[in-house]
């Protein structure tokens, strides 16, 4: 009965446009008394809203930021010409790349009670310093460094600067680490309480929404973006930004001190350069913990 009624709401678009969603969800399979089993929807958290609009089909408004969608509707219709419009349009058009490097935060004593002492291992300090090398190598003008406010991501990112001097560091709570969204298929070893996905998923969903998007207009340059978060975030961020069923996330795994290398367009289209590279690590400084 109440995968019927979601089918209902979904058709008679009451869900406000979450009908790709619930047509994406999980069912799963509850015996009737004939034996059958009865599908049920596992709905999407509410703060996803209408992440995507259903498999294979791409979403180029996905950031909120197409042009056509940020020019006044009522007025668009009173247009006296196509000139006119087009110039209003040109107006929110993006004409910038944003290049985005994505690094886990190195290995650290995760035996540690509280976060704080959560401090790098010193092969964690090798990996960073590895990680800055690589980063300095590709010989890119790098605008800022973004970084977590948990202690392995801080204390990667003072030794990862110290390769990019000038480059500006800010700090957030956006990007920490959590739970961000079930896992599908769920795994044995690690089973979060459900409230860890509301209270993480919502904040890391923020972090995606807010991070990762196509240029603002006014920017004329192509820009250069790090970073530095947990292994959870970044592979949510890139099943989003690719629209890849986020459930999948888990199916993803990063070593410490890797790059990720995003690509968006100025016509929002996203690419995925690099995931989860550390070919320029020797074999003995690679760990994923």
């Amino acid at each position: 009965m109440a995968f019927r009624q979601a089918l209902q709401l979904a058709a008679c678009g009451l869900a406000g446009g979450s009908a790709a969603v619930l047509f994406s969800a999980v069912a799963v399979g509850k015996p009737r008394a004939g034996g059958d089993a009865e599908p049920r929807v596992v709905e999407a958290p509410a703060w996803a809203g209408s992440a995507r609009p259903g498999p294979g089909v791409w979403d180029s408004n996905w950031d909120r930021r197409e042009p056509l969608s940020l020019v006044n509707l009522r007025k668009r219709n009173l247009e006296s010409g196509e000139e006119e419009l087009a110039s209003r349009l040109d107006h929110y058009k993006a004409k910038a790349t944003r290049h985005i490097f994505l690094i886990r935060h190195s290995q650290y004593h995760v035996d540690a009670s509280q976060e704080k002492d959560r401090t790098l291992t010193p092969l964690g300090r090798e990996q960073a310093e590895l990680t800055g090398l690589r980063l300095a190598s590709l010989g890119l003008k790098f605008n800022k460094i973004v970084h977590s406010s948990m202690t392995r991501a801080i204390e990667t990112t003072d030794i990862i600067s110290k390769h990019l001097p000038g480059v500006s560091k800010v700090s957030t709570d956006l990007l920490r680490e959590g739970a961000p969204i079930e896992p599908d298929p769920p795994v044995s070893h690690w089973k979060p309480e459900a409230v860890q996905y509301y209270e993480d998923g919502a904040r890391i969903e923020a972090a995606f929404r807010n991070y990762i998007h196509r240029a603002d207009a006014k920017q004329q340059e192509d820009s250069y973006e790090i970073f530095i978060c947990h292994a959870n975030v970044i592979r949510y961020i890139v099943c989003r930004a690719l629209q890849f069923p986020p459930e999948g996330w888990l199916r993803l795994s990063l070593n410490n001190g890797s790059i990720t290398h995003l690509v968006v367009r100025p016509d929002g289209r996203v690419a995925l350069r690099a995931l989860g590279d550390t070919g320029f690590m020797p074999p003995d400084k690679i760990s994923r913990s």
